[in-house]
């Protein structure tokens, strides 16, 4: 890498190697985005080809309108042309000791086929919705591309999700079908996955569950309804052909926190998410046919999607999947696996990096790492010091490290610097992907001079996998999206600013959304959760900073009881784990007697996320009960 200023560059080397190594490209892309995309577009296998690349009927759009497809045989299919041997997922178990497994693209393809039949004895058709709740395991991978060689709609759920949140999102779908295991490993320990599922289907219309045996825990079973995964594929054929989609025919639902209480379940098409993810992918990651490509992120989020499973195949590329923790059972365990396997692209959010630094350098410093030719940050906002030791002490200063901004609803990376042209800089995302019109716009809807700070949108004619709707609840999709600047501009509620030489830096989110780990959680479905208890008459949950995991919930709550702090605060974690998941749990709750609240009843979390840092609280004149700020101060001390 060589630098100039605050700016990082690839060196000549890489830069003659790389893919894509000469800015012309976003010349190109910009002169005619719909012809660009469609280029690409012809890059991917179709049934039949579409009759029009973009229409648009605000806001509304389509692409590739009336092409059919199916993800499957550009994933496996014609991989098995020229390269049916070569090594397409391999999978580290969590225990040191265990074997990992290894298939090929062959192998894949037939585990794929074999369960596709079964889902379809079991009744599974084109457009029906089945939950997946599985831990990082091979079968997770399999499972969604059994769906989508059927045309079903798979929705998988994070493992670490609460059966509650299970329960939410199979009622949503209304799937009649949920693949999951026995159970999964996590720090040395047995997490019994289906005990979960059981109380995650009550209330719900699943019919069957399809179990994997991981673990070997002991499970309830129930006859006509539980089903053992390797019993039920061991005599199917290894062939199914693959169903015949439209382009805009929903390929997954993945469940995302919005600004109210139920999640939101962004929906995905076949046919433009499939070129997305594909381009992204290889041009992003630069990825060549001896490259080995590691993504950290679970499957239960869009970047396990689209870069643990879909990016890599339909690239023709082998990538890794790990069970378990990247610090179990020490802190070299990443550094471990990068040796081990080779791997030449490690992309990994700022939580993971940061825990690592604290960790110190001893743990890299023990290992080569002189695999990796990329790195790549995901998830939320890198700070400068992370990146600077996730380069100089992972890269060891000569990898290019991609910062990339995206989302679930856009299926796919957006910005970032292409690791062949750059420049990169600290905290800086970076510069559009090719094909991609953004804008930053200050509250009247003008464009923001350098440097300042607005809000982030995409203009037409919009990425190929950018979400289609929210499961169900298309007034939710116009008002998150297509409201506050109109129903031509998608408005990402993300804040932003740009510098003088076109990168973008991402500030941070416009609603209420709480960034932990780079999972998305919102206040609402905290706040809901909280609600529950019956002692509790009102909350208010807002992010504060934290240091490993970038933000984490702070919870207030308002008591009609004379529990103590301590008491109420066990049962308030308590409830958020049974209806979200550890990853929810707050950092700290504080019994408070009164909540900051404008005169029409407005709780203002935004004082309440300002008595956390250095900025002034402002103009206080417009509380009804202003004294409460100071109350909170004083617990706060």
């Amino acid at each position: 890498m060589i630098k100039k200023g605050e700016l990082y560059y690839p060196d000549k080397n890489f830069q003659k190697k790389a893919l894509i190594n000469n800015r012309a490209i976003y010349k190109k892309a910009s002169a005619n985005p719909v012809k660009f995309w469609e280029g690409l577009a012809k890059e991917i296998f179709w049934q039949k080809k579409w009759k029009k690349a973009f229409e648009h009927k605000p806001p509304y759009f389509k692409w590739f309108v009336g092409g059919k497809i199916n993800i499957t045989e550009s994933a496996l299919d014609k991989n098995l042309e020229e390269k049916k041997n070569k090594v397409a997922l391999i999978w580290e178990p969590e225990a040191v000791g265990e074997r990992q497994r290894i298939f090929s693209y062959y192998d894949l393809f037939r585990e794929v086929n074999r369960l596709a039949n079964a889902l379809k004895k079991m009744g599974a058709q084109k457009g029906d919705r089945i939950g997946i709740y599985s831990p990082m395991i091979p079968e997770v991978i399999i499972s969604m591309l059994a769906c989508a060689r059927i045309g079903a709609v798979h929705a998988v759920v994070f493992s670490a999700f609460s059966p509650k949140a299970l329960q939410v999102r199979l009622q949503d779908t209304e799937a009649k079908i949920l693949i999951t295991a026995d159970g999964y490993f996590r720090r040395g320990k047995v997490v019994n996955l289906k005990q979960g599922a059981d109380e995650g289907i009550k209330e719900t219309k699943v019919e069957k569950i399809v179990v994997v045996k991981r673990a070997g825990n002991e499970i309830f079973f129930q006859p006509d309804r539980d089903f053992w995964y390797q019993d039920l594929i061991k005599n199917e054929s290894d062939w199914c052909p693959a169903e015949a989609m439209d382009s805009e025919d929903p390929l997954f639902i993945l469940y995302t926190s919005g600004s109210t209480g139920k999640p939101k379940g962004c929906v995905h098409s076949c046919g433009g998410y499939g070129v997305q993810a594909k381009f992204t992918a290889k041009w992003i990651f630069d990825l060549k046919e001896d490259d080995i490509f590691w993504s950290t992120a679970d499957v239960g989020w869009i970047t396990g999607h689209t870069y643990s499973c879909y990016g890599p195949l339909l690239n023709g590329a082998t990538f890794v999947i790990f069970e378990g923790a990247p610090d179990y059972p020490d802190p070299g365990r990443w550094c471990e696996i990068i040796d081990k396997y080779g791997i030449t692209t490690f992309y990994t959010a700022p939580t993971a990096i940061r825990m690592f630094e604290k960790y110190g350098v001893e743990y890299p410093r023990k290992y080569k790492l002189d695999s990796l030719q990329i790195l790549g940050s995901v998830g939320e906002p890198i700070d400068k010091a992370a990146w600077q030791w996730y380069f100089k002490e992972v890269g060891r200063e000569k990898c290019p490290l991609v910062d990339t901004w995206w989302q679930t609803e856009t299926g796919g990376i957006l910005i970032t610097s292409l690791p062949g042209i750059g420049p990169f800089k600290p905290t800086f995302a970076g510069i559009h992907f090719p094909g991609v019109n953004f804008a930053i716009l200050n509250e009247k809807g003008k464009s923001c001079k350098i440097g300042e700070q607005g809000n982030l949108v995409i203009l037409p004619p919009f990425a190929p996998g950018l979400l289609r709707g929210i499961y169900k609840n298309p007034e939710k999709y116009l008002e998150t999206y297509w409201s506050e600047c109109g129903n031509k501009i998608y408005f990402t509620s993300d804040g932003a600013c740009k510098d003088k030489n076109g990168l973008i830096r991402i500030v941070g989110r416009i609603d209420d959304v709480i960034k932990v780990a780079g999972h998305r959680i919102a206040t609402g479905e905290l706040e809901s959760a909280i609600a529950l208890h019956s002692d509790i008459t009102e909350c208010a949950v807002v992010g504060v900073a934290d240091e490993i995991k970038g933000e984490v919930p702070v919870a207030f709550v308002v008591c009609k009881t004379d529990k103590s702090a301590e008491n109420i605060k066990e049962e308030v974690v308590r409830q958020i784990r049974k209806e979200i998941g550890p990853i929810a749990t707050p950092k700290e709750v504080y019994l408070v007697k009164d909540l900051p609240k404008t005169r029409s009843g407005k709780i203002m979390r935004r004082i309440l996320r300002k008595l956390f840092t250095s900025e002034e609280l402002g103009d206080l004149s417009a509380l009804s009960n202003p004294e409460s700020v100071e109350e909170i101060k004083l617990i706060l001390r």
